[in-house]
């Protein structure tokens, strides 16, 4: 029987650096997912100067980690400005977007409420 894989995308049992997972590219944001699923996403960005995502909402609380750079986030009309070393959380359902103002890498982590089913 197959162990069910929850994480994915990197190496098990090994240390490694995780701003190294994703590379910047010109013009572009690149990603690499590690888990989604009902209850959490999580996810390792690059995002190029200039580059950014657009205001939106999301259906969890959304932590972002810079690991390199800096980035201006805006929730609901504040602008924040986040260093490498820095977090914000951006709250549930609240508008948001995120733009590099110079090339940043982060770890996005979403926590999300889950639904019980009653049967």
């Amino acid at each position: 029987m197959d162990k069910e894989v929850l994480i994915k995308n990197i190496d098990f049992s090994v240390p490694c650096n995780l701003a190294n997972l994703v590379d910047y590219e010109k013009g572009r944001v690149v990603s690499r997912t590690f888990a989604q699923n009902a209850s959490v996403s999580l996810t390792l960005f690059a995002f190029y100067q200039g580059e950014g995502v657009s205001t939106h909402t999301a259906p969890g609380d959304a932590m972002v980690q810079v690991l390199d750079g800096e980035a201006l986030v805006n929730i609901d009309g504040k602008e924040i400005t986040v260093n490498t070393g820095e977090i914000v959380v951006m709250p549930a359902n609240i508008p948001h977007s995120v733009t590099a103002s110079k090339k940043f890498k982060m770890l996005l982590t979403v926590i999300k409420k889950t639904v019980q089913i009653l049967s």
